[in-house]
């Protein structure tokens, strides 16, 4: 009898414990699915630079931004542009401008839900840039201002055919809203390798580099990008999904 209990009971305990099992596999579910991937040359334009030449009299700038993926989590990217800048101070004005390219890669570090096709990434930049520097203004500075006056010129002295290449990294991100359509934002932290400085003053400002400070080589950026996706192909890819992946 006590036998037959036994039995009885490892019997039940095991429909209980199969009876669990299986619902637990119906709520995780496991099943290889293919996804497209769309390939294809996604342009756009870094908004941040236009609003700041709409409200910015001492600034204008246009820049061009592109990527295109070479594999699930790998785009090929670049940005061109031209800038105009007007650097003032108690002693010195300086216009800078000049035309950049940008070009290296951006890597995806985001996992998307089935069906969209956002990014949060990091990327790599070498840049260049061919600019010139007008001097509009500038006044010496002497240690005897009361019996001295101070020496000031306002004559144009124009430094052309400046060059200087440094490089980036960078953490962005992208979100489709629309179909094809993206928005962006990105922050850049730049390192000069190597400028052409003016005669008798520093480069203030170098376009696609922005802002120098005190010659030191390290400068920052950032940038608010709008672009489309012009899709050339789709390539399936199989990705393991979870049932409650495809319910949702």
């Amino acid at each position: 009898m006590k036998q037959q209990l036994t039995i009885s009971f490892i019997i039940s305990l095991f429909l209980c414990c199969s009876v669990t099992l299986h619902a637990q596999e119906e709520e995780v579910e496991m099943k290889k699915d293919s996804i497209q991937l769309r390939y294809g040359l996604r342009l756009g334009t870094d908004a941040s630079k236009l609003i700041r030449t709409a409200l910015d009299d001492d600034y204008s700038g246009f820049e061009i931004n592109g990527d295109y993926r070479l594999s699930k989590d790998l785009f090929i990217a670049g940005e061109i542009g031209n800038e105009e800048k007007i650097t003032t101070n108690d002693f010195l004005s300086v216009t800078a401008k000049g035309s950049y390219f940008k070009v290296g890669f951006d890597y995806n570090l985001y996992d998307n839900w089935i069906g969209t096709d956002d990014m949060i990434y990091t990327g790599f930049r070498v840049g260049a840039s061919t600019f010139s520097q007008t001097r509009t203004n500038y006044t010496v500075y002497t240690t005897n201002q009361y019996w001295e006056p101070q020496f000031s010129s306002s004559e144009n002295v124009e430094f052309s055919s400046l060059s200087a290449i440094w490089v980036e990294l960078i953490l962005g991100l992208k979100a489709e809203v629309l179909t094809n359509l993206y928005i962006g934002a990105n922050v850049q932290l730049k390192g000069m390798i190597t400028q052409d400085q003016p005669v008798d003053f520093e480069n203030l400002y170098v376009p696609g580099f922005t802002k120098t400070f005190d010659s030191g080589r390290i400068g920052v950026g950032y940038g608010y990008s709008v672009s489309y996706l012009i899709p050339i192909f789709k390539k399936n890819r199989n990705k393991v999904i979870t049932k409650k992946e495809v319910d949702n």
